[in-house]
């Protein structure tokens, strides 16, 4: 049985997999949904660190604070569909308690089809609060809902925007006769940028 499909919604799993060319390339090992899950975990345990903290990373404010960031600790954390490796940030006072991933928890249960609602749909920043609010519970501030919606609206528009990209590079390079004039600026600078980034590595 295919227990990733049990898990979540299935409207869901059929917005994103327009998005990829077989369902492995979502639910597989490093399918689409363990790099989101991964990536969106990774930015809200640093929103936490950032409000733990009270300043951002290599902001000035932060120094002589008496507290500050001290590296990562590699942990691994069982989802409704799988594994995923991610790298808890430490404080140098090890007073930081992760509110998403407690210290002793190494199981997020319902965290699946949240991502997939945030990343397939657009969704407002209500939205968003709302999820966070029940993976969170009532424990936990305004403010660090407020910082975490932030920063996972920005990973959100990042993915969205690196997809957009990839397709319409994808869409020119097939075949360019297909592409319209209006078409023609967004191949154009995304031909740029994925030559830009060549020429970086």
């Amino acid at each position: 049985m295919d227990t990733t499909k049990a898990s979540v919604n299935q409207e869901l799993l059929e917005e994103l997999l327009k998005r990829v060319e077989k369902p492995e390339d979502l639910l597989g090992p490093d399918g689409l949904l363990h790099q989101l899950k991964g990536a969106l975990m990774q930015r809200m345990l640093e929103a936490e660190m950032t409000e733990h903290l009270g300043y951002e990373p290599h902001e000035p404010k932060g120094r002589g604070a008496g507290n500050s960031r001290n590296g990562h600790t590699v942990k691994t954390v069982t989802t409704d569909s799988g594994a995923v490796e991610i790298r808890v940030p430490r404080d140098r006072k090890s007073l930081f308690e992760p509110k998403l991933i407690p210290k002793h928890s190494r199981r997020l249960d319902g965290f699946d089809e949240k991502v997939l609602a945030m990343y397939a749909r657009g969704m407002s920043v209500r939205d968003i609060e709302g999820h966070l609010r029940e993976l969170y519970g009532i424990d936990v501030s305004p403010d660090l809902i407020s910082r975490v919606t932030d920063s996972v609206m920005e990973e959100v528009r990042e993915w969205q925007s690196r997809r957009l990209e990839a397709a319409t590079a994808r869409t020119c390079f097939v075949s360019p006769r297909a592409a319209s004039r209006s078409c023609a600026p967004r191949c154009s600078s995304a031909s740029r940028g994925a030559a830009s980034r060549s020429r970086a590595r």
